[in-house]
């Protein structure tokens, strides 16, 4: 079909070089790249309807970090003392926080990109995989705000830009993000065909807030768990993510005393190399289910 039979308008200009091409013999998340007009409309249309009719608009981007550092650091900070037990707590828990929400926003809104978009997977052909990659994208535009806090609150306490900082924060970001956007291909192409799997990853995301150093320094676990359960921990992506954002952001911000795991550069870019063999796995599965989207929807 062309673009005119169902297409919201604004898209019909970037569909008119597409041609016909059967669905699931694309060209995947390199189509992706080669279609950037599409990418970029599509991201502007899911800001447009989230934030449609809101007084505040993109300040929510603002108002959602603040409002769960304040329930955070209250429960963790004031209630079970931990701003006794680390120095600059708020900053230390803040910089894994906004870590973390990246990747639960990441994870669910691309679990729900296909199907939210099903009137143009039924009706026109356009690489499907621009559904999860635009969500992906919006959630970088909501990382932002939380980023632009973090780097204000830690150079009150005196951050300064240096090439190790820098170089931790951009690890971290880029294993969260492959792990999310790999995760999010397969979760938005089972969800066309289990429409239970948004309930899976909802309950995932609770896991993920509680299985990294983000209220907790990771050493209360090296302290008093077996060996085993340390090496596990640690290789956690999402672990591994947030320790490098905490020394990017929160380390030099302190005496210098705290120390990390051994090896966490060299453990981040395994991860790292590890979330992009997922990322292939993804754009596989995702490739193989996308030639039934049209008739499951």
């Amino acid at each position: 079909m062309t673009a005119a039979s169902g297409a919201p308008a604004g898209l019909d200009a970037g569909l008119d070089d597409a041609g016909l091409v059967e669905p699931g013999h694309g060209g995947g998340l390199g189509e992706v790249f080669r279609r950037r007009y599409l990418l970029r409309l599509i991201v502007r249309r899911e800001l447009r309807a989230r934030y449609q009719g809101s007084l505040l608009g993109l300040g929510w981007s603002y108002v959602r970090p603040a409002a769960h550092f304040a329930v955070f650091y209250f429960v963790a900070g004031v209630f079970l003392r931990m701003s006794d037990r680390v120095e600059h707590f708020p900053i230390f828990m803040f910089s894994a926080l906004v870590l973390v929400s990246f990747f639960n926003e990441t994870l669910i809104n691309t679990t729900h990109s296909v199907l939210g978009n099903a009137p143009l997977v039924r009706k026109v052909y356009l690489p499907r995989e621009l559904f999860p990659v635009a969500s992906l994208l919006v959630s970088c535009v909501h990382l932002l705000p939380g980023l632009a806090i973090v780097l204000t609150v830690a150079s009150v306490w005196g951050w300064t830009p240096s090439a190790a900082a820098i170089g931790s924060a951009l690890l971290g970001f880029a294993l969260v993000a492959t792990l999310g956007i790999a995760l999010g291909l397969i979760c938005s192409a089972l969800h066309v065909f289990y429409r239970d799997t948004d309930k899976v990853v909802d309950i995932a995301t609770l896991f993920v807030t509680w299985s990294v150093p983000m209220i907790y320094p990771w050493t209360v676990v090296r302290d008093t768990a077996p060996g085993w359960a340390l090496d596990a921990y640690l290789a956690n992506p999402m672990a591994v993510g947030v320790l490098l954002f905490e020394r990017a952001f929160w380390w030099p911000t302190t005496d210098g005393a705290s120390a990390f795991p051994a090896d966490l550069t060299r453990d981040g870019f395994v991860l790292l190399a590890m979330a992009v063999l997922l990322l292939g796995v993804g754009q596989f599965v995702f490739a193989r289910l996308q030639r039934r989207f049209a008739e499951e929807l």
